[in-house]
């Protein structure tokens, strides 16, 4: 018995190390380095030191202008303070990067000073250089005045899509002085009962297979969690795919990823959104099926000074599956300045 045991011991073991080989061999997916990945930099990119971490940023170009002409009208003082246009920045969700808000980049960026970047553990940046640094939301929210800082911006309006509304909120609590209005979308903020939860970040959730992911990757694993978020798939094209799954390839970021979705905030943190008290807009997709829009109105309750916009047939990342339906509402929220 114990000889008939040990043999189908044996047997399973030799079965995992063939799956697991084969795995490997039609999924071998290593890190790639920001210089193999180059062609996801933008013309107006560029890599800012904060505390080692390089952080991938973008500032249109009304950005660089305002800057010129702060410092000639302050006899070229350079310390942070507002600019002559409003400044807006923008804070993508988890396994997102800047390039979700080209769109709105795009439609604002000529009346507009617009800021987006990278956030640390995504995209170009990267993981912190600082291993001690946790994926905090306050980590976060420090992480985005530094940004700001060495920009030389002050007050900003602040923009966040799930995991970066969070942030952007979070932010606004932190550092009131720093935020003039406030837009979230879809935003991570109070509990949700997901209908989908994204495969990526399911496989992610589990320690035990973290080391095999950071050799591997389906790229079909990448395609059927940005589909999880559209509400129309048929706008998923293979650019859109071949970004998410590249740039989750960038050097440490599935090892920080892992990381993130076990360093969660404390639910406590919610009792600040109703402390926060600037115009806000709320957009949320009806078809989210990551946060249910009954968040959305928890967050237009709380908020005293909010507005709810919310679009019937978006889903999880409503600025990036209709730019044009959801910048044409901002535009109009930030009219009434």
């Amino acid at each position: 018995m114990t000889q008939y045991l040990l043999k189908i011991t044996v047997f399973i073991i030799l079965i995992i190390v063939v799956v697991l080989v084969a795995l490997i061999a039609l999924y071998w997916a290593p890190d790639r380095t920001v210089a193999e990945l180059k062609h996801w930099q933008l013309p107006n990119s560029e890599f800012i030191d904060i505390q080692g971490t390089q952080a991938h940023v973008t500032q249109s170009g009304i950005c660089h202008a305002n800057r010129r002409t702060a410092s000639i009208d302050a006899g070229a003082d350079t310390s942070p303070d507002t600019t002559s246009t409003s400044t807006i920045v923008l804070l993508h969700g988890t396994s997102a990067s800047l390039h979700t808000w080209s769109g709105w980049t795009e439609a604002l960026s000529n009346q507009y000073c617009v800021v987006s970047m990278d956030l640390p553990g995504f995209g170009l940046t990267g993981p912190y250089i600082d291993q001690s640094i946790q994926y905090s939301s306050e980590r976060y929210a420090e992480f985005v005045i530094q940004v700001l800082d060495r920009l030389d911006i002050g007050r900003v309006i602040l923009a966040g899509n799930s995991l970066g509304g969070k942030i952007a909120w979070r932010t606004a609590a932190l550092y009131p002085e720093r935020i003039g209005r406030l837009i979230l979308v879809d935003s991570v903020g109070y509990p949700a009962a997901p209908k989908h939860i994204p495969i990526g970040f399911k496989v992610a959730g589990y320690p035990a297979i973290a080391p095999i992911l950071n050799y591997i990757l389906p790229r079909s694993v990448v395609e059927k969690s940005v589909v999880s978020v559209y509400a129309d798939e048929s706008k998923v094209d293979d650019d859109l795919v071949d970004r998410y799954y590249e740039l989750t390839l960038r050097q440490g970021n599935r090892q920080a990823l892992t990381r993130r979705l076990k360093e969660t905030d404390s639910d406590s943190h919610q009792e600040q959104i109703k402390q926060l008290d600037i115009p806000t807009l709320i957009l949320w997709g009806a078809k989210d099926n990551l946060i249910p829009v009954e968040n959305a109105e928890l967050f237009h309750r709380d908020i005293r000074n909010s507005q709810l916009v919310v679009f019937d047939d978006l889903g999880h990342v409503p600025h990036e599956e209709n730019p044009i339906a959801t910048v044409d509402v901002v535009k109009q929220f930030l009219m009434n300045e």
